[in-house]
């Protein structure tokens, strides 16, 4: 059986995400985050986006771009402390944050990857993040229910990528991206590399091709990914 060749342009894979789209976008800081892919969401002038990502990046990169472009409606993230616009933003009541504990930000995508309605925790229980979620008895201790996290879409960077997507990430590029991949309906990736099927030895598959739909190829990068020395 002959596999799929998953690669097409930036500009065609974006375009079929629909405005109001609920969109996972990778990265760990700047490792992972997909920023020429990000500029295209906001070429293509993308509204009303649900964003789910660790951070908001940096003033003037990656996720900023989409605020200042007013893209964003809604952002549930762990933190925004890197991004001063992203912080008067949501004190002017311009975008929806909600806040989660970054462990439990991931506990929430795998949930989410694995079918999960909901996951029970204390985590955060006595904090503002917990305000308002139902509470369940568990062992004789409280807890309290923090939905799965699901997505339209999950946009990733990879370091390398097979035309058929399977996904090699480099460092703290995986501590999201593996989970955004399992639990979103469409999987883009935009990676620096692209190599023969079969030239990732399976144990440098952090994400096997069957999650990911769409493959683009970015053989020159943007100044925003130079912050990371490898």
């Amino acid at each position: 059986m002959k596999l799929p060749d998953k690669t097409t342009t930036m500009e065609s894979a974006i375009a079929a995400i629909p405005d109001g789209a609920t969109v996972m976008l990778g990265g760990f800081g700047v490792p992972g985050t997909p920023f020429l892919m990000i500029r295209e969401l906001v070429r293509q002038n993308k509204r009303d986006l649900t964003i789910i990502k660790n951070d908001a990046n940096e003033t003037g990169m990656g996720v900023d771009h989409l605020l200042v472009a007013g893209c964003v409606r809604r952002l549930i993230t762990t933190h925004l402390g890197l991004n001063a616009n992203a912080i008067r933003m949501m004190n002017a009541g311009e975008i929806e944050v909600e806040f989660c504990a970054q462990g439990m930000l991931a506990e929430r995508i795998r949930a989410g990857g694995a079918g999960l309605k909901a996951i029970v925790t204390d985590i955060g229980i006595d904090t503002e993040m917990g305000a308002g979620k139902p509470r369940v008895e568990v062992n004789g201790e409280t807890a309290m229910i923090e939905t799965a996290l699901r997505a339209d879409v999950a946009v990733l960077h990879a370091a390398q990528a097979d035309p058929f997507g399977n996904l090699c990430y480099a460092a703290t590029a995986r501590n999201f991206s593996p989970l955004m991949a399992m639990a979103a309906k469409t999987v883009i990736v935009e990676t620096e590399k692209l190599v023969a099927l079969g030239a990732l030895a399976p144990d440098h598959v952090h994400t096997p091709g069957p999650f990911v739909d769409h493959v683009v190829h970015i053989p020159e990068l943007s100044e925003e990914y130079a912050v990371v020395r490898r």
